[in-house]
């Protein structure tokens, strides 16, 4: 009988041999598709511009000026925005005269902006006011390139921003701008000074160097000594001072605020709205300032852009918004404001026509009063310089005095100067029946306003 031998198959050779074999063959086609992928992307990488600076970018950028050589900060030439597929079919559309709607109703495409242009100045408050979707935080944004217009350029300081690439942008905005939000957006973890600092950090700016220039910045807005508290321990009007500190820490030369105070209260509001002016008139910054808040508007703006269905409707200062509006939307939209906050002493002002000067007699003085039928009247020297008024009584005492001028007898009397709102004019008239003296800050006489133009300021009017 012959016994049968059973040999048994290597199965963890075998399974050892697949292995290597497949690992080689794949290692090899790795290293293919690898090197594949790194040339593909290395060929179409753009190109890092290493060691860019905002200085590299904006050389040779010149800042325009207008004709009476002030330097123009921001120019905006025919800037549009359409959303949607197919813009251009919109564009086109608009050129032919249809209005947003009809260009909606046609392509379903929503017109942002159409053909904006405007120029705002250095060191000035330029204000975007409108209803909701009027247009006025896209051209903001578009303006900044938080979004990309659809045509038209936007020049900053003598650079287009509108073909910059991506990087140049960022480093170009860091340098030239800031932006201070409605909703805080500060960092809930990081307390003041480093929620502030956090626009240096992004900058690459030292520690102390970063620090102490934020420490700086919470001094300008009020917030000293609070360093080091948490955002969750402050109000909502500090939370917005850190904010305004944060976007003044870089020392930008444009700031962007968009509808920034319009979360606060009445109180905090009109404080922050005092901060911002007493700051820009410090520092010198140009700020665009987006609102719907038409009193903010007239109270902050040096001019004024009231949009409408993505268009500038009016450009200009308050007093002529006021007194002028280009159409029956202006019209109604001012209707209701508090002319007496807004318009100013300037406007209403006068120069009398008859004065006396300190240094005539009371006898020329009593004689002119006399020939004008005039029991009181304004003093000023020969320098054009606002000392008060005189009384008629008082004149003929000191003509009985022997007084050679009227020196000793004009009287002090409450004076305001060209830019106080009607509203503190008025409240000065309250308590006096006499018309009060404009005055420049040198002291020089400008002018009076008579009650009988504040009266027809309180009616709407405008006295020529």
């Amino acid at each position: 009988m012959s016994s049968k031998i059973t040999t048994k198959r290597p199965i963890k050779a075998l399974d050892d041999k697949f292995n290597e074999a497949l690992s080689t063959n794949m290692h090899k086609i790795g290293v293919r598709v690898k090197g594949s992928v790194k040339n593909l992307t290395k060929k179409y990488r753009p190109v890092r511009k290493e060691g860019r600076t905002a200085e590299d970018i904006f050389a040779g950028a010149e800042t325009p000026v207008d004709s009476e050589g002030n330097r123009i900060m921001i120019q905006v030439q025919n800037l549009s925005k359409i959303y949607g597929r197919r813009p251009e079919e919109a564009l086109k559309l608009l050129e032919r005269g249809y209005d947003k709607e009809e260009v909606q109703n046609r392509t379903s495409h929503n017109v942002g902006l159409y053909d904006v242009s405007f120029n705002i100045l250095e060191g000035e408050i330029f204000v975007l006011m409108g209803l909701s979707g009027s247009g006025k935080s896209t051209l903001e944004r578009c303006m900044n390139r938080l979004i990309e217009p659809t045509s038209g350029r936007v020049i900053i300081d003598g650079l287009d921003f509108t073909a910059l690439d991506e990087n140049d942008l960022r480093i170009a905005r860091r340098k030239k701008m800031s932006m201070v939000f409605q909703n805080f957006a500060l960092i809930p973890h990081r307390n003041v000074i480093n929620n502030v600092a956090y626009g240096l950090e992004m900058q690459g700016v030292p520690e102390a160097k970063r620090l102490e220039k934020s420490k700086e910045a919470i001094d300008l807005v009020g917030l000293a000594g609070y360093e080091e508290s948490m955002p969750s321990d402050l109000s909502g009007g500090m939370k917005q001072r850190v904010g305004l500190a944060r976007a003044l820490a870089t020392d930008p030369d444009i700031l962007f605020m968009d509808e920034a105070f319009s979360a606060l209260d009445p109180l905090i509001r009109n404080d922050m709205q005092d901060e911002i002016v007493k700051i820009q008139s410090k520092l010198g910054k140009t700020v665009l300032f987006v609102t719907h808040d038409l009193d903010e508007a007239l109270k902050l703006g040096d001019r004024i852009a009231l949009m409408k269905d993505g268009k500038i409707v009016q450009i200009g200062r308050a007093e002529d918004i006021l007194q002028n509006p280009a159409d029956e939307y202006v019209s109604r939209f001012v209707k209701e404001v508090d002319r007496t906050k807004v318009l100013t002493a300037e406007i209403f002002m006068r120069r009398p026509r008859n004065l006396l000067y300190v240094t005539q007699g009371p006898r020329t003085a009593l004689r002119i009063m006399d020939r004008l039928d005039r029991n009181d009247m304004l003093v000023i020297d020969r320098h054009n310089r606002f000392l008060g008024r005189v009384e008629s009584d008082d004149v003929l005492r000191a003509v009985k005095a022997g007084e050679q001028d009227l020196s000793d007898i004009v009287v002090e009397m409450p004076t305001v100067g060209p830019d106080a709102p009607m509203s503190d004019v008025i409240q000065i008239m309250v308590t006096t029946d006499f018309p009060i003296p404009v005055v420049s800050d040198t002291g020089l006489f400008l002018g009076t306003v008579s009650p009988s133009v504040a009266a027809d300021t309180l009616n709407g009017g405008v006295t020529e």
